[in-house]
């Protein structure tokens, strides 16, 4: 059986990150773009990752230019980007591509685990998958699902509703 644990990821800085360090932590995996009208959700993503963060919870941003190419920089020009404008924190990864032939093997698998409402392709930036402890895929949100009403969703399984 496949879980998030199995994978692999570089991270913005350009390190080779094991998804299993996130072993028994809840995790939100999202797909980001700089230039995309949902980018003020880098606001609420933060806000989420600082309100859970010492509760076994990890957001992870994964940057994607697939979509209108809404996300033109570099590692360096986004991760800049994220920390001038939304004072973002939370581990960011270097750029990938989330469907088709080239997609990160991570994002083939979550299309895989929950496909969405007309298919498993993602259909726009900020697309969120909540992942539970054992590294299973919990949920799939669109893209218009602002991150503070995900806070329910990421309460329950960390176990506290």
């Amino acid at each position: 059986m496949t879980t998030l644990h199995d994978f692999t990821a570089t991270t913005i800085d350009g390190r080779e990150q094991p998804l299993s360090d996130y072993a028994g932590k809840v995790v939100l995996v999202v797909n980001t773009a700089s230039e995309c009208g949902f980018t003020p959700q880098y606001a609420g993503l933060e806000e989420l990752w600082r309100n859970f963060r010492d509760e076994d919870f990890v957001l992870l941003g994964f940057p994607c230019d697939q979509f209108g190419g809404q996300e033109p920089g570099d590692e360096e020009q986004i991760a800049d980007f994220c920390r001038r404008n939304y004072g973002v924190t939370f581990p960011m990864f270097a750029k990938v591509e989330v469907n088709g032939p080239g997609a990160h093997p991570l994002w083939a698998w979550l299309r895989e685990e929950r496909p969405g409402v007309l298919g498993e392709d993602v259909k726009w930036n900020f697309t969120k998958f909540l992942v539970g402890r054992d590294g299973r895929v919990v949920r799939r949100f669109g893209p218009r699902t602002q991150p503070a009403q995900i806070a329910g969703s990421i309460e329950s399984a960390l176990g506290r509703a």
